[in-house]
């Protein structure tokens, strides 16, 4: 049923215009609403994903390099420096640190956490002995990471290592040999 004007309404005081009828107020009106819709739409999808985007990113697991494998005399260990980035979402950290890298064939590497598994004292590698010593109480260690004696209650931390190409990289998070 519609109105005496054809406008879809009942009666009197009908306010429903036809389109020939909307005023350019209205018209502008209607599309700044409109536009300001689709632009708040995208912004807040576009800020939303950056917000939301570093707990959705596949993390590659921090190797760090330590130089060529060819470099490390098999029967010596080396005490190697490095500095290991880490990312959290937008901030990237550094910290420097160390490992004691043995190789027994020049094929196969074994990395020690550089801080003795007593109090965490740095030790060092005895060339006359060919043990680790570690000066605050004592404690030895063969190059194998295995207590020889003293305080220390298990074996030396190792970090995992692994070959790419000819060159070493560790994992730097250590790991309690038993």
């Amino acid at each position: 049923m519609s109105g005496p004007d054809g406008c879809g309404c009942a009666g009197k005081g009908c306010t429903e215009k036809t389109p020939e009828e909307i005023g350019r107020r209205a018209f502008l009106t209607r599309t700044i609403v409109a536009l300001s819709a689709v632009i708040t739409a995208a912004l807040s999808t576009t800020g939303l994903g950056y917000f939301v985007s570093p707990a959705f990113q596949r993390r590659d697991e921090d190797w760090v390099d330590l130089g060529r494998a060819g470099d490390f005399k098999a029967g010596a260990p080396r005490l190697v420096e490095f500095t290991q980035r880490k990312r959290d979402a937008w901030v990237t950290s550094e910290r420097r640190s160390a490992a004691w890298v043995v190789t027994s064939d020049g094929k196969t590497f074994t990395a020690f956490d550089p801080r003795c598994t007593h109090l965490g004292c740095p030790y060092r590698w005895d060339a006359g002995s060919s043990r680790f010593i570690c000066p605050c109480h004592t404690a030895v260690f063969g190059p194998d990471g295995k207590v020889l004696s003293g305080p220390a209650p298990r074996p030396l931390d190792q970090y995992q290592t692994k070959l790419e190409g000819s060159r070493l990289a560790i994992l730097p998070k250590a790991e309690q040999i038993t």
